[in-house]
């Protein structure tokens, strides 16, 4: 299977979903839409993953390139792809299925639990409580015909499956403590008072085991994706 990957900036990659692609035998290509990366038709892979960014996505004024993302995503979603969105990615991947996104009640920095909703499908590889990497300010809408899977004291709003081939996540499961520390390193500007704001010395003490456990429930979600749909 072919894996293609959007990114947004430099420093968020696919970290995690990368290492899980490599371990099941799968290619995966990044396509930097940010420089003018051209975006390849939906017929050249099985799978679109939809990394963070510190844009929003309702400014297409300022990153023109938004819009034909949007429709790249749609037109991958519509032709039956699986698709995985992180952050912004899981807010886009939201917009065009009709969820909209909204500046959030709270800012999320850090890690914090996450809590399998009572909507989840029993299916779904998520346990009751995830501690999970976070660093977000806006917030999507669970779209119509979607399962809304997860949620934070924080963020409601968490993650979502729809069609049991489309995983959108607010909170960022992939990240590993390279991802992590690069994420610090470019936006250290918004680390500001909070209440569920850390400070970068917080976030970096976190155990290994935390990202371990974080890891191995993000490959079985997409294992699982995979062998549902």
């Amino acid at each position: 299977m072919h894996i293609v990957c959007f990114k947004h900036v430099p420093f968020e990659g696919p970290a995690a979903i990368a290492k899980w692609a490599e371990s099941r035998g799968h290619t995966l290509s990044c396509v930097e839409v940010y420089a003018g990366d051209p975006l390849p038709s939906h017929e050249s892979y099985d799978m679109l993953v939809v990394m963070g960014g510190p844009m929003n996505i309702y400014e297409e004024d300022k990153y023109p390139w938004l819009a034909a993302e949007k429709a790249a995503i749609r037109a991958a979603i519509d032709s039956g792809k699986y698709a995985v969105g992180v952050c912004l990615g899981g807010q886009l991947i939201a917009d065009v299925l009709g969820g909209p996104v909204s500046r959030g009640d709270e800012v999320e920095i850090g890690w914090l639990p996450i809590e399998r909703t009572s909507d989840c499908p029993e299916s779904v590889a998520l346990p009751d409580s995830l501690r999970v990497y976070h660093w977000h300010g806006d917030t999507l809408a669970i779209p119509e015909g979607a399962a809304h899977i997860a949620s934070s004291e924080g963020c409601s709003n968490q993650a979502f499956l729809f069609d049991g081939r489309v995983l959108g996540f607010q909170c960022h499961l992939e990240t590993t403590r390279e991802s992590m520390n690069a994420l610090i390193e470019a936006c250290a500007d918004e680390i500001t008072d909070g209440r569920f704001i850390q400070s970068a010395e917080t976030m970096q003490a976190e155990p290994d085991a935390t990202f371990e456990a974080m890891q191995a429930v993000l490959f079985e979600m997409l294992d699982q994706l995979m062998s549902n749909a």
